[in-house]
């Protein structure tokens, strides 16, 4: 009980195309999102190794410690997300119950604020994590009346190792600054 629960979702661009994995910390409401160049196990696969090279195994098992999920074909291996090449444990996934998406509703509620970015039909096809990053950066930086009015980036440096913070580039921008909008990510 004690365990902080981390849900975990994906948001489709176009059919077929790129789609973002998303990974969402209940206690402090802080989302990340990566892009995966199609919705596979490996491409899931391949994210999880590179947050548990960046973070070390033992910080990814701290931060990551039960991931709850849908039981999606991008999530039908949990052994392969659970432990890693050499067979170390790095976290646990649990499913949510089939057509109970409620059961992980937050990271659902907060796909919201990618879709004020990226609407749905958006194509990912042009994207580049760098922009996802900023999209998250901006998302996590507003206040939300479920946190009291603190910001998800605010009380994530309470609730999880400021190593995360800053491995992964999350960063706050000035509440005068968000934009939550299809403009944030216009190339110029």
């Amino acid at each position: 009980p004690e365990l902080p629960i981390v849900e975990m979702d994906t948001v489709e661009g176009t059919k077929g195309g790129r789609v973002l994995l998303t990974l969402l910390f209940r206690t402090s409401r802080l989302m990340l999102a990566f892009l995966l160049y199609e919705k596979t196990q490996k491409e899931v696969l391949r994210i999880f190794n590179m947050l548990e090279y960046e973070l070390g195994n033992e910080l990814f098992e701290k931060t990551f410690s039960v991931i709850l999920t849908d039981n999606g074909t991008e999530f039908g291996n949990p052994l392969s997300l659970e432990f890693n090449e050499d067979g170390i444990g790095r976290t646990r996934i649990f499913y949510c119950n089939p057509r109970a998406s409620y059961q992980k509703g937050m990271i659902e509620k907060n796909h919201e604020f990618i879709r004020y970015v990226l609407p749905k039909g958006t194509s990912f096809e042009s994207l580049l994590q760098t922009d996802i990053n900023l999209m998250i950066n901006h998302i996590n930086s507003l206040g939300r009346n479920s946190l009291n009015w603190f910001s998800p980036i605010d009380v994530a440096k309470f609730t999880l190792d400021k190593d995360v913070l800053k491995k992964l580039n999350l960063k706050k921008i000035p509440n005068d600054q968000i934009q939550l909008n299809k403009k944030l990510l216009k190339k110029n």
